[in-house]
């Protein structure tokens, strides 16, 4: 197995096992060998060319339509494929041995540059607007204009700490951020074949950058829009740079006006990664998509979100840590380039 990003005497570690070097030196047909214990019992050959479709946490309400895109993904070739994701809770980790990991935003609540009284008011925040912000019962016209409020109180109290830029490295090795298993492989996949990954965040620019940087995964491919902080001449945040990107706005009003939109128009082929209702937008508005194959993380709440997330993703992957579908997607599509 390739190592996963781990947790150890606080920083933010890579296992150091040699294993990941010499994977690099193999042709990247050389996919993981899926555990066959993960596996449900149906249907194992209908899906003998990508087996991590049959793990036990995958669920298609469509699996003839799943096919089918993924086939013509794989047809069409990565000239034309993009991968545009969330980042919180998609490619990084919902939780660890039972308890949650922290978001990009949480990385600055919980770090020690907040106040005792100013991190008590992010976490009132937090438990107050969360489960509005996962309501199955809630439209998303009900929400959109709650997240502006949370997240506008929690960067006005972010504001308030004088948070400097030369700390944020430092603030993600104590944090205890973790990213999905088989990130590593995600990201060098898509870098060695040239494929944009567009990561579009409601969380923190800086500190999600930074993440990224720590791990070694931050390649050239690579184009962010999310919130980013504005420091002064000393170093010290001193505003959000506009437009605020929230949970339920991620969609061309944000990207019409930037140069990412141009780039996401150049290719009509589109993964999808998210881990909410609000991610379904992030292809909105790019001209001329061919096909789309939309995978959910449904990380919470479980039995109260399935049908929605079946209803409105392609794939969705029930409290599975992993990268292992992705990356089994995305092996399949390049295995046609050898």
């Amino acid at each position: 197995m390739l190592p996963a990003l781990w947790r150890g005497s606080g920083v933010l570690q890579e296992a150091r096992t040699g294993i990941r070097s010499q994977f690099l030196t193999l042709p990247l047909t050389h996919c993981l060998t899926l555990d066959k214990s993960l596996l449900s019992d149906t249907h194992l050959s209908r899906y003998s060319s990508i087996p991590e479709l049959e793990k036990a946490t995958v669920h298609m309400k469509n699996p003839d339509h799943v096919q089918r895109v993924i086939s013509a993904l794989r047809k069409e070739g990565t000239d034309k494929l993009q991968v545009i994701s969330d980042f919180d809770m998609t490619l990084s980790r919902f939780g660890f041995n039972g308890r949650r990991c922290p978001t990009s935003h949480n990385i600055l609540d919980n770090s020690r540059v907040i106040s005792e009284e100013g991190r008590k008011k992010l976490q009132d925040l937090l438990h107050y607007y969360y489960p509005i912000e996962i309501d199955p019962n809630r439209t998303m016209e009900e929400k959109r204009p709650l997240m502006v409020e949370w997240w506008t109180k929690a960067h006005d109290l972010l504001l308030e700490q004088k948070i400097l830029k030369s700390d944020i490295a430092k603030i993600v090795r104590e944090s205890e951020v973790m990213l999905r298993d088989g990130a590593n492989t995600f990201f060098d996949q898509l870098h060695q074949h040239n494929i944009p990954l567009f990561i579009f965040s409601a969380g923190v620019g800086d500190v999600l950058e930074e993440v990224l940087r720590q791990a070694e995964i931050f390649h050239p491919n690579i184009n962010v829009v999310s919130n980013y902080m504005d420091f002064d001449d000393k170093g010290v945040l001193r505003r959000f740079k506009g437009p605020l990107i929230h949970t339920y706005n991620k969609n061309n009003s944000v990207l019409e006006k930037t140069e990412h939109f141009q780039l996401l128009s150049s290719r009509p082929n589109i993964i999808l990664l998210g881990d909410s209702l609000g991610d379904l937008s992030m292809a909105d508005g790019v001209p001329n998509v061919e096909n789309v194959l939309r995978v959910g993380f449904l990380n919470d709440k479980v039995d109260e979100r399935r049908g929605k997330y079946r209803d409105a993703y392609d794939i969705v992957l029930e409290k599975d840590e992993t990268l292992d579908v992705v990356n089994g997607i995305l092996c399949y599509i390049l295995g046609a380039l050898n």
